[in-house]
């Protein structure tokens, strides 16, 4: 599967840090890190809130915008080695200097000069500004704000996109809706994380949002009405099939709803979410999916047509990335 061209549009940065390059920097630091690796060296965890704790603690250690470059230059050489050469990221200007805009600019820019180079070596990128759902709606403006004071309205820029995460369980869609309409009047694509451990109606609460993309979405399966209703509204769902096995959404590759939503007629697509603490890569995304429902290139290359349209780029872009996959 190395071999294939693959275009990623759901990417946590700090998730996707290698558990190497954590330990590297806690040692810089001098920062003593709970337990958080297994006796081979990997993230461990038992359960979601584990995962959080694990999460929470190892991402700690990223802290100024020189830790941010040099943590999207790693993730984007894993991205390439993994046959991508285009990937979506969700950065928050929580975590890249507390909703600050003068610190974001600060952060982004250094995260810029990365992308930057990247891109001139074969790996392009953009970034999803990302306000933290359980955070809750006035921190959310102040994201929303940096967004659009740092947007690429014609997506040729890194920022180009923005898309809610957090806690599914905390509030309604619809209390963020002052931060989407910001971003949406800066020109920016908009996602929303829903139908993940939320029901069909999570999905249908982040449409009201006036989004193009669903973060995961996979509950949409369980509602034949929303399949339908994605379909007639073009919506691209961001599937990250090993994510959802690795936190027991689902008990097994042949269990997940993604071959069920692409046959009804969805626009799937195909990325890791938080790769190193869910033991995966995109290769064996794709590998697994091979082995459960017998996809081959011709299926690759359709979600990857899928993402190539659906992408947060500008023109130019775009035609690279669908001239890949004819």
């Amino acid at each position: 599967m190395k071999e294939l061209k693959k275009i990623e549009l759901h990417l946590h940065l700090e998730g996707a840090a290698p558990p190497a390059f954590i330990r590297g920097l806690a040692a810089e630091k001098r920062i003593d890190l709970p337990p958080v690796f297994d006796a081979g060296g990997n993230y461990e965890y038992t359960g979601f809130t584990d995962f959080l704790r694990v999460y929470e603690a190892a991402t700690s250690v990223v802290r100024t915008p020189q830790d941010y470059g040099r943590l999207l230059r790693e993730v984007l050489e894993n991205c390439a080695e993994q046959g991508a050469i285009y990937a979506e990221l969700f950065v928050s200007p929580e975590f890249c200097g507390g909703g600050d805009l003068s610190a974001w600019r600060d952060y982004l820019a250094a995260m810029t000069e990365i992308a930057g180079q990247m891109s001139r070596e074969g790996m392009d990128s953009r970034a999803i500004v990302t306000p933290i759902r359980h955070f809750g709606p006035e921190r959310a403006r102040a994201s929303a704000i940096c967004a659009r004071e740092t947007a690429s309205e014609d997506h040729s820029g890194w920022v180009s996109g923005f898309g809610m995460g957090g806690a599914e369980n905390i509030g309604k869609a619809q209390d963020f809706g002052w931060s989407f309409d910001c971003a949406r009047e800066a020109g920016l694509g908009l996602t929303c994380h829903a139908g993940e451990w939320g029901g069909p109606q999570s999905i249908r609460d982040a449409l009201s949002l006036g989004i193009s993309r669903v973060g995961h979405g996979v509950h949409a399966a369980q509602d034949e009405e929303l399949i339908r209703d994605l379909v007639e509204r073009d919506i691209t769902l961001e599937i990250c099939p090993g994510s959802n096995i690795a936190l027991g959404i689902y008990p097994d590759w042949s269990s997940h709803p993604i071959a069920r939503l692409a046959d009804a007629g969805v626009k799937v697509t195909v990325s890791t979410d938080d790769p190193p603490f869910f033991h995966t890569t995109l290769n064996r995304e794709y590998e697994r999916l091979a082995d459960a429902f017998g996809w081959t290139e011709t299926e690759f290359a359709a979600l990857n047509r899928n993402a190539a349209n659906a992408a947060f780029c500008d023109a130019e872009t775009r035609r690279r990335l669908q001239a890949a996959f004819p």
